[in-house]
């Protein structure tokens, strides 16, 4: 099939979703079977992946097209498996950070805890629940891109790739446990939403989706040189977004970050460009169980006065940058640079 020159995102999302539910209503169904009291935990599979910009998967197909493969109905299967491994990381982030709300609706483990109210711990047992919720949609990934309909020996390409997008997967996530409510650090925060966030999201989808074409050493340096940049600018994002974001428009709970101490590049700017009094006032602000909307405010102002989102904002454009220089360098097919020319505005130009 021809590429078309004008890429339809929105119609590349349907055939994301398209294999998502089905994939996802079948294993939820294989569990209510085996009991009808998984029917609860069936049905958070289900709203992991109800909803998504489906961003990662768009990476990996065009990481294949990009490298002279053509469309195909089981390379966008093979795809939508990146969007399983980010509903897992997103079920086990939301249990690590105690987030309430994800998409605007009750993030796993306290959507699960009417299931368990009348046990002791309940909230614990939500929480374990949740956990294993995670793992499903980690394990059904695994699944999904195995029986994809690709060729053998193109996901045997690919399949060493999966070790190293889990590694630095959980190495970020440890490494954000650790940097929490520590010393805010720049290059320490930026290291956290390289190896959490930035890896899995741009870079090793591309590099999968390219392995499995069969891409070669050049190819393959030129994905790591967009994706890399691209996946930290699209974090960047997000931290400004969770905090002076509308709950509304992202659907998270804007106070998370102070709540959490998170070791975000927004508080660590911030905590940089601080006097020993504006930081006094930050210390205060930070880590508190019970942040309102006085709390949230305070930061705001503070982070405004010191010009902190003005730095995060040149962080997100120098990033942005070097990945379309980098789509410049691999001198594509014009159907494939426009393509990642594209997402990386997509991933990174979103509204507070």
């Amino acid at each position: 099939m021809t590429v078309p020159e004008q890429w339809d995102a929105s119609a590349f999302k349907a055939r994301v979703d398209a294999v998502l539910r089905e994939v996802v209503s079948e294993e939820a169904d294989q569990l209510t079977a085996i009991d009808p009291a998984l029917g609860p935990v069936a049905g958070q599979l289900e709203s992991a992946v109800a909803q998504g910009k489906r961003l990662r998967a768009a990476f990996c197909y065009w990481g294949w097209r990009a490298s002279g493969q053509p469309d195909s109905d089981a390379m966008v299967r093979a795809a939508a498996s990146m969007e399983l491994v980010h509903a897992a990381a997103i079920v086990h982030d939301d249990l690590i950070d105690d987030s309430p709300l994800r998409h605007g609706r009750p993030t796993a483990h306290l959507a699960l805890r009417s299931t368990v109210r009348r046990r002791p711990r309940a909230a614990h047992a939500a929480r374990s629940l949740a956990m294993l919720v995670g793992d499903a949609l980690m394990s059904l990934a695994g699944q999904l891109f195995a029986t994809s309909g690709l060729p053998a020996a193109y996901l045997s390409r690919a399949r060493p790739l999966w070790g190293v997008l889990a590694r630095e997967l959980i190495a970020g996530e440890c490494l954000e446990i650790l940097h929490t409510a520590g010393a805010p650090d720049t290059v320490a925060s930026l290291k956290v939403i390289r190896y959490k966030t930035a890896k899995y999201t741009v870079e090793q989808p591309l590099l999968i989706g390219g392995a499995l074409a069969g891409a070669g050493e050049r190819m393959r340096a030129g994905y790591r040189a967009y994706g890399v940049p691209l996946g930290e600018a699209f974090q960047l994002r997000d931290d400004l977004l969770g905090l002076f974001g509308d709950p509304h428009v992202t659907g998270k709970a804007n106070i998370d970050d102070l709540r959490g101490y998170r070791p975000t590049a927004l508080l660590a700017e911030t905590w940089r460009l601080a006097d020993e009094t504006e930081r006094e006032l930050l210390r205060g602000l930070l880590g508190r169980s019970d942040p309102d909307g006085r709390c949230l405010q305070a930061a705001r102002e503070l982070m405004f006065r010191l010009k902190a989102p003005d730095r995060v904002e040149a962080m997100i454009s120098q990033r942005v940058d070097e990945a379309l220089a980098a789509v410049d360098d691999l001198r594509l097919p014009p159907p494939a640079a426009k393509a990642l020319q594209t997402l990386a505005h997509s991933a990174t130009h979103r509204e507070y």
